[in-house]
């Protein structure tokens, strides 16, 4: 089995990047009202290098396994076949779980849609940089 360590990287990253992305400037004041977020009380005692370094640990973990699953074919997947294996991921297993969660949790509609497009946007990104450098 090879490890493809740049892809691992680059799609961390990239993870790492739509996050901020989401969560900024697209949805984030969205997100911060489904969660009842004052935007002014939100950095106040939160340990903010803490969380952004774990973010992307879990974001290598999860690239590292998608580089793993794809590595479980024996041939190369290609492009196509990345985002579609990625997509399933992000729809088929992470949305549906956080869909089980938010539904027990009686969490808003909106915030299921902010988190789990965002799930679902990463894979697809991380699905393409492996489509592309693997």
């Amino acid at each position: 089995m090879q490890i493809h360590w740049l892809a691992i990287l680059a799609a961390a990253v990239a993870g790492f990047v739509v996050g901020g992305i989401w969560y900024g400037p697209l949805f984030g004041k969205a997100w911060m009202k489904a969660r009842a977020i004052d935007p002014e009380e939100a950095a106040k005692g939160a340990n903010m290098p803490m969380i952004f370094g774990t973010t992307f640990v879990l974001n290598l973990i999860a690239a590292f396994m998608l580089d793993h699953l794809y590595n479980t074919y024996d041939a190369q997947i290609g492009f196509h076949h990345s985002l579609v294996i990625a997509g399933i991921i992000g729809v088929g297993f992470i949305a549906t779980s956080v869909g089980v969660n938010y539904l027990f949790s009686r969490l808003p509609r909106s915030l299921f849609l902010i988190d789990a497009g965002y799930w679902i946007v990463t894979y697809l990104v991380m699905g393409a940089i492996f489509g592309l450098l693997v």
